[in-house]
């Protein structure tokens, strides 16, 4: 009997972490608080870079975007690196894979999963497997009922039998299904109207469910297996059911510090907005036109969202424990990047800019056995860790190529191994003419972005003084050793991990 653990990874996408950090009331996240007091909760972690194709990329290589070359989200260059999905079928595990892809060509079908995937961003409301669960379950398709919309271009985003965005994302339009069989992700907010089992987590979380009864059954099992689900929420569009918007519809969250503050000494990045009325020609509007209240009503339905994804991932957690699965399985919960909501003069959705809003994500594991329960762990930790952990726990590790991502185990085991004291992440835009490489590191109470050219502004932060990063001191003399400090940290990093950009400032040092 082969006595390795068995492997989950739950995956949510574009989650927003930051912006509650400071206020009272928060997103309820029963579920992944539970697997986190159960475990171990990392409260510094950063995604590699922030953008749904090069992170999620990173999440099955352990490599950079740099290294790994899917520096967009459709740039989709052919995958000659090692997976950690096809390293776990090599050595006798069986892979399991529930969800969204959107990590370059092909699916995780391709990398030896058995489950429900396909290539690109992909749309579940679409796909067979999904009307077979409605059948199934005697569940209704899922329909919603669309509160705001942004005029988004009718060519880019395209529903239903009669066109476009305009036509059917529409207030007063009361109900729309998501019919194109390549998107699923308006920018739009409101309300499901049909039973949450129809939403898409629900309908992962069950499949996923199904597959551990099956497993759990077989008493003939001689083999560990790893199951991951990657829900296509709570990335936009925010339709939370009415019982978790019921949940906020109270709640008026203080001004976010950032949502209208000008934002000066800021790159050109920041300034780029492609959703009205909040921008205008792919600009942001300063001061912001929206009020507030415009936002406020914004992160109900997110904080909404957020829940209800938690709610889904609890019926896998639910589940684990219910089958006994969970004596011998390590469990981990995160998020490919954050969310920019609300934001640095009131942003909706993300940009090539690199704010701690986008950058931070929330991250916990669970290993009964092995990790103590309670940990909470303060070290500076990049999702390009994760599957390298994930190898580390069945006794493997990447062997076809040098990775840059290291096993948590030993912080999870509440060792003291010799941790890097920084944190990195990268950018090469997001591909929609926005031309920008920048690179992040984070040491201690200081934050540093570099940008590649003379039109994109670096940028130097005191995370201390400064949490939402109001202030850039990028040319301020009391800074000069710090960011000469920065620099050198960064471009050590760069020399390790075979970055191949170059700053100018490279010169000076």
């Amino acid at each position: 009997m082969d006595k390795r653990p068995n492997l989950i990874f739950i995956h949510n996408d574009h989650q927003a972490l930051y912006q509650w950090q400071d206020y009272d009331i928060k997103p309820a996240r029963p579920n992944f608080d539970r697997l986190a007091a159960e475990g171990v909760r990392f409260d510094n972690a950063y995604c590699a870079a922030p953008l749904c194709g090069p992170t999620r990329r990173t999440l099955l290589t352990g490599l950079y975007p740099h290294a790994h070359k899917q520096y967009f989200n459709y740039s989709d260059p052919p995958y000659d690196q090692e997976v950690y999905l096809d390293t776990l079928w090599e050595n006798g595990y069986d892979n399991y894979y529930y969800g969204k892809w959107h990590a370059g060509p092909g699916d995780a079908l391709d990398h030896h999963c058995q489950g429900f995937c396909h290539t690109s961003y992909g749309n579940p409301y679409v796909r067979p497997e999904y009307e077979e669960y409605c059948k199934r379950k005697g569940l209704p398709h899922a329909e919603f009922r669309v509160d705001i919309t942004f005029p988004i271009k009718a060519k880019d985003f395209r529903y239903g039998e009669k066109g476009s965005i305009y036509e059917k994302l529409v207030p007063g339009n009361e109900h729309y299904r998501s019919e194109d069989p390549t998107y699923c992700g308006e920018h739009a907010v409101g309300v499901t109207m049909t039973p949450k089992e129809t939403t898409e987590s629900f309908f992962l979380a069950n499949l996923a469910c199904e597959k551990l009864e099956e497993l759990a059954a077989d008493k003939n099992r001689d083999k560990p297996f790893a199951l991951r689900v990657d829900f296509w929420g709570p990335h936009q569009p925010y339709f939370p059911t009415q019982e978790y918007l019921d949940m906020y519809k109270d709640v008026q969250w203080p001004e976010y510090p950032s949502w209208n503050s000008g934002i000066p000494g800021k790159p050109k990045a920041y300034h780029r907005e492609r959703n009205p009325p909040m921008g205008t020609n792919n600009l942001l509007n300063i001061p912001n036109p929206c009020g507030w209240q415009f936002y406020n009503k914004l992160m109900q339905h997110c904080a909404a969202q957020i829940t209800m994804i938690d709610a889904a991932g609890g019926l896998i957690l639910d589940k684990i424990k219910e089958l006994g699965l969970d004596e011998n399985t390590l469990i981990i919960w995160s998020t490919d990047h954050g969310d920019s909501l609300a934001s640095n003069g009131g942003h909706f959705d993300k940009g090539s800019f690199m704010c701690q809003e986008v950058l931070r994500v929330p991250l916990a594991m669970k290993w009964k056995g092995v990790i103590e329960p309670g940990q909470v762990c303060d070290a500076l930790v990049n999702t390009v860790n994760t599957p390298v952990t994930l190898l580390d726990a069945a006794g493997l590790s990447f062997t076809k190529n040098k990775v840059h991502g290291r096993s948590l185990l030993p912080l999870a085991k509440g060792e003291k191994p010799d941790w890097t004291d920084s944190v990195v992440c990268e950018t090469y835009g997001h591909g929609y003419g926005e031309e920008i490489t920048s690179r992040v590191i984070v040491s201690g109470d200081y934050k540093y972005v570099g940008s590649v050219g003379e039109e994109n502004r670096d940028e130097l932060y005191d995370l201390k003084q400064d949490k939402y990063e109001l202030v850039n001191h990028i040319d301020d003399p009391e800074y000069a050793e710090i960011l000469k400090e920065m620099r050198r940290k960064l471009l050590a990093w760069q020399r390790q991990t075979d970055d191949p950009v170059h700053f100018d400032w490279e010169q000076t040092l």
